[in-house]
């Protein structure tokens, strides 16, 4: 009885790893169109592939998290423009 419960603690479903597949051809060229409309360093392009050399879902995680943050930053570019000519405006008048 016991060697059940310790079979059960060790093939607890949290336990089990994931399975991971490359990237196929297909795979790689949506990775890419991703990219399309933004500049990005080769370093980062670069890093995606290798990435979806060894596990096509992190490598589209790490593609998505990359233009999520690169996002986010223009935004904050543009609100620190409007915020300077906001300032601007109330020392002209």
């Amino acid at each position: 009885m016991s060697r059940a419960l310790i079979e059960d603690i060790f093939n607890d479903s949290e336990e089990a790893q994931e399975i991971t597949f490359p990237a196929t051809d297909n795979d790689l060229l949506i990775l890419t169109e991703k990219f399309l409309g933004f500049e990005i360093p080769p370093k980062v392009f670069l890093q995606a592939i290798a990435i979806a050399a060894y596990d096509c879902a992190s490598a589209f995680r790490y593609v998505d998290n990359y233009l999520a943050a690169l996002k986010n930053k223009n935004k904050r570019k543009h609100k620190k423009i409007l915020v300077f000519r906001t300032a601007a405006d109330f020392e002209n008048n």
